[in-house]
Parts: C-alpha cells; sequence; structure tokens
C-alpha cells in the first residue's frame, strides 16, 4: 500500500455552534502530522485549505431550525467539487482535516461517488444521527451521519447530486456513549450497527474491530474512516466541544487504527471537531497528530519504523 496521501484542510466550524474547530487544520500541520508521515518514507501531497472564509463570514445569527444552514450547504457542495476534482482514488489515500464533523457530509459524497458500496466506519461519543426534528442543539455536525444515510433536509441529503451516500448496513458506529432519543431510534430503524463505549469496555477494541471488518468486508468496496477527535477520553483530548466522559484510551484508539490499517480496507478519512481554542497545550492536537499518521503510513513502513 504506497499511496500518496493527498491532504485538504477544510477549515470550518459552520457545523456547530464554537468557532475553534476551523483553526483545527493548522493545529494538526503545526503539532507534525505532515512530518510524521514523511519521516517514516510516506510521500505526502498536501493541497492546502479549501478557502472557506467567505461562507463562514457569510453566517446570520439564525436562519432556522437548522444553525448556519445555508453556509453548512454551501460549505458541504465546495468541498464536494473540490475533493471530486483533486483526489485520484487509485493512487492516493484521502486525508481531510477539519472542522467540525459537518464537512463529512461534503467529503463522504466525494468518495461514495467513486465506490458502488462505500463502507464507514465512524469514531465518535456521537452517532451524528439526528435530524431537524430531533436535534435537541440544532447544529448540523449532530446530523451528519443522518444526511449521508439520505434522511433528513432535502439539501443535506442531496449534497453532490445523489442520494443516500450509505446504506445502513455499511455502517459501524464505534465509541458512542452520548445518544441522543431520536438518534437511538434511528439507529434501531435503520440497523446501523453500533458499538458503544461499553462494548468496548465489556468485548475489548481489538474483538471490535475484527467483528466490524468482519461485518464489512463481504459488503463494501472500500472503507472510509470519519474520526471524531471526541470519541477519546477527556483526559486525553480535551480539545474538544462537546467533551464526554469514559472515552477511548490512546492505547484502545492505537490498536484500532493499526489493525484497521492493516487491513488494507481505508481509502479515506476525515478527522474533525479539534478545537485549538479548547485544548491544553497542544495535547490533543499531538495526540491526533500521532493517531492519523497510523492511519496513513503503509502498514509495512509502519513495521520498520
Amino acid at each position: 500500500m504506497n499511496k500518496k496521501v493527498a491532504v485538504f484542510g477544510i477549515p470550518t466550524h459552520v457545523g456547530q455552534a464554537h468557532q475553534g474547530a476551523r483553526w483545527g487544520p493548522a493545529a494538526l500541520r503545526k503539532a507534525g502530522l505532515l512530518e510524521r508521515l514523511r519521516l517514516t518514507g510516506t510521500p505526502v501531497a498536501d493541497y492546502g485549505d479549501i478557502q472557506l472564509d467567505s461562507y463562514i463570514e457569510a453566517i446570520t445569527a439564525d436562519d432556522g431550525p437548522i444553525h448556519n444552514f445555508q453556509s453548512v450547504v454551501q460549505v458541504s457542495d465546495l468541498v464536494f467539487t473540490k475533493l471530486s476534482a483533486n483526489w485520484v482514488p487509485n493512487d492516493q489515500l484521502l486525508l481531510a482535516l477539519g472542522g467540525d464533523h459537518s464537512i463529512s457530509i461534503g467529503t463522504i459524497a466525494a468518495v461514495a461517488n467513486r465506490y458502488a458500496n462505500l463502507g464507514v466506519i465512524w469514531f465518535d461519543a456521537h452517532p451524528d444521527m439526528n435530524t431537524v426534528e430531533t436535534s435537541p442543539s440544532g447544529n448540523a455536525h449532530g446530523m451528519a451521519l443522518a444526511a449521508n444515510l439520505g434522511v433528513g433536509h432535502p439539501l443535506l441529503v442531496q449534497v453532490g447530486g445523489f442520494r443516500p451516500k450509505l446504506r445502513p448496513e455499511n455502517v459501524v458506529i464505534i465509541g458512542a456513549r452520548s445518544i441522543d432519543s431520536g438518534e437511538q431510534r434511528l439507529i434501531h430503524q435503520l440497523g446501523v450497527r453500533c458499538y458503544t463505549m461499553a462494548d468496548i469496555h465489556r468485548d475489548g477494541i481489538e474483538k471490535i474491530i475484527s467483528e466490524s471488518l468482519a461485518y464489512l468486508r463481504s459488503r463494501v468496496d472500500a472503507i472510509h474512516l470519519s474520526f471524531d477527535v471526541d470519541v477519546l477520553d477527556p483526559e486525553i483530548a480535551p480539545g474538544v466541544a462537546i467533551p464526554v466522559a469514559q472515552g477511548m484510551s490512546l492505547r484502545e484508539c492505537t490498536t484500532a487504527f493499526l489493525r484497521l490499517n492493516q487491513s488494507g480496507m481505508i481509502v479515506s478519512l476525515d478527522v474533525v471537531e479539534l478545537n485549538p481554542l479548547l485544548d491544553h497545550n497542544s495535547k490533543t492536537a499531538v495526540s491526533t497528530a500521532a493517531l492519523v499518521s497510523l492511519l496513513c503510513t503503509p502498514h509495512e513502513m509502519l513495521k520498520l519504523a
């Protein structure tokens, strides 16, 4: 697996109420993410940040039941267009640096447009399976996975010009521990496989990753990994907007990512919800950079490092 890592920064916070996530890509670069990859001999093509300032500056205080709705749709459309025009799946592993989790509406649209049966593994303290009707906050980052499954506001589910991006049986959520009642109903209704932190503590992360890969391998062409930093325990990753106690440890996440890398099935990933304004001495950024490098470095190079 000697693919070049194609890096795109997506500096936006329009999907949530805290501004700091827009500086996530800069924080990950400053924490040495790209240098980590290059030191292992991993080829890197950094396409810089997608320019989103005009959409962020156009945010209105209150524009309906989904906050910053027009900006979310416009950013998602632009992300889809930029990635579709520049990412070459056969030669490149896509690494999208967010930004809040609403960026996955655009990133997954771009990836799903290239694969007939895309699988997704969603590492997150929250399932992000809310809709306009069920969301307690009205923030789009909590609706991202539902939108990718074709459930939600018509303009969100139609990004890229097609819907749905994902089939429910092709999705696995890992690390959830803050699930709203509406999300619980939709997960059950669609039959989405969801491993909570209670499952991880009971069965161990190795078993859950093995089960997830076995479950997806027979039905998908490739896997997109969506890594919300708040899946980690707040003691490890304080720099997130919505921390939830009793999260994944660095050891658990390291084990998971090494196993997923070894599978050879990951073709793309997004890294989201890092908020440098809430971080402590770049602790979250440095830990995140180290973990993401495990996913992007070819497995044989990791063994030599």
